[in-house]
This record gives structure tokens, sequence and C-alpha cells, in this order.
């Protein structure tokens, strides 16, 4: 081995040696809090949640809405709504968080020009309309950084997302992207639990890839998350982002220091929870996202359904197969 590759060897296994003989004495929860980045100062310039009608389309078996939910002066998040046509006093309900790529589009069945999409779907496979096809309630935002919510710069170039940029100058401020994101994450929990139509009881999120990171600490910390989905992202560190190139938006300075990624995903139980992961994904690959499974599992009762997992045939993408039927267990049947 060269002797550089040992010695980054060295340090990883130093430093989850150092976590375990600290982790008996940390609230892990306010260390991940810490560690995502200080947000008072967004939670003091909270205006009144108020959503503006932007355009409403019926299908067969559930309606799309699409708002824009003011949160601050300076943040307004570009939402789709989708309520299943089957009429309901209350809906359990789901907060779908996308991945990379252009935006919420993705998630709800449209191509980035805002067209229906034909044809194959995308590797989101639609999955807030399967959702929504199966009685939930589903908020699908735009997380900021991509499609609408990119930075003037990032547009004018045509890059994809502006996720580079938001994390370098949140980074030099002491805060991380994916802390910003988990804030707005919270913040839509806010909104769903103000909607009258929503069953504030059976609120869960599913995320996939990018989306499935923000999803995981989100349910970490907010324990009004019930039932939790994650795909392309449950892994180890070591497995993934330390081994080939990753989006910076994964990296969370000094979060080793405390734990593995199963570490962090296991103070979700024992909420319920699901893991997806592709046989063949290239950039969470399976062989660790099931030395994370074997991890999380230590955490639930084998008796119980309230942890359960699939590794499908296929890649960076979503499946399904088995996750939705779980989660109307959880929070329908």
């Amino acid at each position: 081995m060269n002797q550089l590759d040992q010695l980054f060897e060295d340090l990883y296994e130093e430093t989850l040696t150092e976590a375990q003989q600290t982790n008996e004495n940390v609230d892990k929860k306010e260390v991940l809090q810490h560690l995502l980045g200080d947000f008072t100062y967004l939670e003091q310039k909270r205006i009144e949640m108020k959503a503006e009608q932007l355009e409403t389309k019926e299908f067969a078996s559930y309606k799309r809405e699409r708002i824009s939910l003011s949160v601050t002066d300076k943040i307004y998040i570009r939402v789709y709504v989708l309520t299943p046509k089957k009429a309901q006093k209350q809906y359990p309900s789901m907060l779908a968080i996308h991945g990379h790529g252009y935006g919420v589009n993705e998630a709800v069945g449209l191509t980035a020009n805002g067209e229906e999409e034909k044809g194959k779907p995308s590797i989101h496979n639609q999955f807030a309309v399967e959702l929504a096809k199966r009685g939930f309630k589903v908020f699908a935002p735009e997380v900021i950084g991509f499609g609408t919510r990119r930075l003037t710069r990032d547009i004018e170039a045509d890059k994809l997302n502006s996720c580079e940029a938001m994390a370098t100058s949140l980074l030099l401020e002491g805060k991380t992207l994916t802390g910003l994101r988990v804030w707005e994450a919270r913040a839509m929990l806010d909104y769903m639990v103000s909607c009258s139509d929503v069953d504030s009881n059976k609120i869960g999120m599913m995320g996939f890839s990018g989306g499935a990171v923000i999803t995981t600490y989100t349910a970490v910390l907010d324990e009004r998350v019930q039932a939790t989905i994650l795909t392309g992202f449950p892994n180890t560190f070591k497995g993934s982002i330390m081994a080939r190139r990753h989006c910076i938006d994964n990296y969370i300075p000094g979060i080793l220091q405390y734990g593995e990624l199963p570490d962090w995903i296991r103070l979700i139980a024992p909420r319920s929870l699901f893991i997806e992961s592709g046989e063949n994904d290239p950039l969470f690959p399976s062989l660790y996202a099931k030395k994370a499974i074997a991890a999380i599992a230590t955490q639930y009762d084998t008796k119980s359904d309230a942890f359960a997992y699939d590794i499908f045939p296929g890649g960076h993408e979503i499946c399904g197969r088995q996750s939705y039927d779980w989660l109307r267990k959880q929070l329908i049947d």
C-alpha cells in the first residue's frame, strides 16, 4: 500500500477509535445540531408561512398544486403538493426530498422545462406521484441550490446546481449546506402540521441520494417524522464519500469524530425506518450499504417490522418495490 494511503487509513481508524471512547458521554443529537451549523439568524427572520397558489392540475387519482411558500423575507420555497382524490378529513402525509438533478420536477413527473414526463422516468421514478397514488398527501419542496433555487452566477453559467457555491460560503461561516437544507425541511414540517387536512401523528419522510442526506438528519433531529425511507445514501462514510468524489454537500466537518454514518442513521430508532439500495449503485455501493444495515438493525426489535430494507437489482435510483407497501403499513393500514 502507498504510504500515504496507509496514513489516511490510520487517521480514519484513529478517529473512529476516539469516537467510540467519546460517544458514551455525548448527546449525539445535540452534537449533530452543532455540526450542521447555527441557523439562529434565519430562525429570527421567520415570517408567517403563507402559501401562494401558482398552479393546479387534476389527474385521475390525485391533484397536483404548485405553491410558493414564504419562510423568511428572502426564503420562498417552491413546493408541489399532491393530494389523493379520495377525500379524507386528514391524510397521512409525506415530505418528499429529491436528490441531485434538475430539481423538484423529477420527483413529480415533470421534465426540466416543466412538461409532463413521457416514456421512461428519471432515476427519481416519480416517487412523489407514487406516494400520492398510495394514499399519502405529499409535499415535495425544491431543495435550495437546485432548479429555480440556484444562485444567479450558476444560472447564468448554466450549472445544474449551486451546491459548491453555497456550501463553500457556508463552510467559511461555520455552517453547512446540509444544515441549511435540514433547517428548511423542518420549516416544511411546521407548514405541514399547520394544514388542517394533515394528520400530524402520521407524518413521514422519503429522500433519495442527496435528498436522503437531508432526510436522514432531519428524521434524527425531528421526532414529528414517524416513518422514514432512505434510498441511495445509507452506507458507510468510508465506503462512499471517502472512497470517491462526491458533491461537497455530503461533507460535514468533524462528523466522523462522533461516529460512522450508520451510527448517525441508527439515531432514528425506534421510529420506523426503511433502507433501499441498488445492487449496482456506484455512488453508495451495496456492499457497504449491507454493513450499514447490519449495524442499524441492532437498534430494532427483530420481531418488529419497524425496520426493513431492500437490496434491489438496479443502480443509483429509487425502486419502491417493497418500501411503498411497508410505508402504508406504518402510517395507514
